[in-house]
């Protein structure tokens, strides 16, 4: 509960505040916006004879003192809604949920009306201008977000196609020696029209039976890697359970993986 000494020192405070606003803005002619055009507030009859980045700059001065204008405007608009509340008693609660403001968040901010868990300000707004969604970037979308990523060819993977015919890079751009100009292309080590290696020679029929593997030097390349890493798949090594019946025995143990054939240990 605020005294009344607190009470009448926020309301200097407020009315200064209020005076200091009004003002800037008489100084400043209402940022110029009182006219009909911006071309007034210059001294400019027309934009015929003005460069292209001229009214750039001119349109980005203009909008900057809308924003301005609209920042002092919600400034007054608080302050009178403040300077009410105080004429009705109301003035140090909260005016969603009733509770008292603190004295020092007041005194740093006297034109609220809100605690600091329902204050406005809080509410980060997510939204883009319009124009964002009809102004694409050239080339179509890029996916950073990975809540947005897809696997579909997109922007980012039409440059990569691209850049595998020649960029400004070169071998002795890179921390680790390439042996080929076409490994110097973005990500050019990433895989194009599959997801995992095999893919490139196995095969299934329509029903996904009769399971087949297409030699080529993408399978023998596939097969020296697992071979160096001394594992069974790419995503490691199988469990124990699976693992066993694929085992090949050195010994005089025939494969158990054959059902056609018995053990004829000795």
């Amino acid at each position: 509960m605020l005294t009344t000494e607190q009470l009448a020192d926020l309301r200097i405070q407020l009315l200064q505040e209020k005076s200091d606003i009004n003002d800037r803005l008489d100084q400043n002619d209402y940022l110029g916006l009182e006219r009909g055009h911006y071309h007034e507030s210059m001294g400019e009859l027309s934009s015929y004879d003005n460069h292209p980045a001229d009214e750039g700059t001119d349109l980005y001065e203009r909008e900057k003192d809308i924003a301005l204008k609209e920042h002092y405007e919600l400034q007054l608009k608080n302050i009178d809604r403040a300077l009410t509340a105080m004429e009705n008693g109301t003035y140090g609660q909260c005016a969603v949920c009733g509770k008292d403001i603190p004295l020092e968040r007041l005194q740093v901010i006297p034109n609220t009306t809100h605690c600091i868990e329902h204050s406005p300000d809080k509410v980060i707004s997510r939204e883009r201008p319009l124009e964002e969604g009809v102004l694409m970037p050239p080339f179509g979308k890029f996916d950073m977000d990975e809540q947005d990523e897809n696997v579909a060819f997109d922007a980012e993977d039409a440059w990569q196609v691209v850049s595998q015919w020649g960029t400004s890079e070169s071998p002795s751009d890179f921390f680790y020696t390439k042996d080929h100009y076409n490994d110097v292309s973005t990500e050019a080590e990433e895989s194009e029209g599959y997801v995992e290696d095999f893919e490139n020679f196995v095969g299934n029929d329509m029903y996904g039976e009769n399971i087949t593997v297409y030699p080529n030097p993408q399978h023998e390349r596939y097969e020296e890697a697992l071979d160096e890493e001394g594992i069974m798949t790419t995503f490691g090594d199988l469990p124990a359970f699976e693992h066993d019946p694929y085992v090949e025995e050195t010994d005089n143990y025939i494969e158990p993986h054959d059902p056609e054939r018995v053990d004829q240990r000795p």
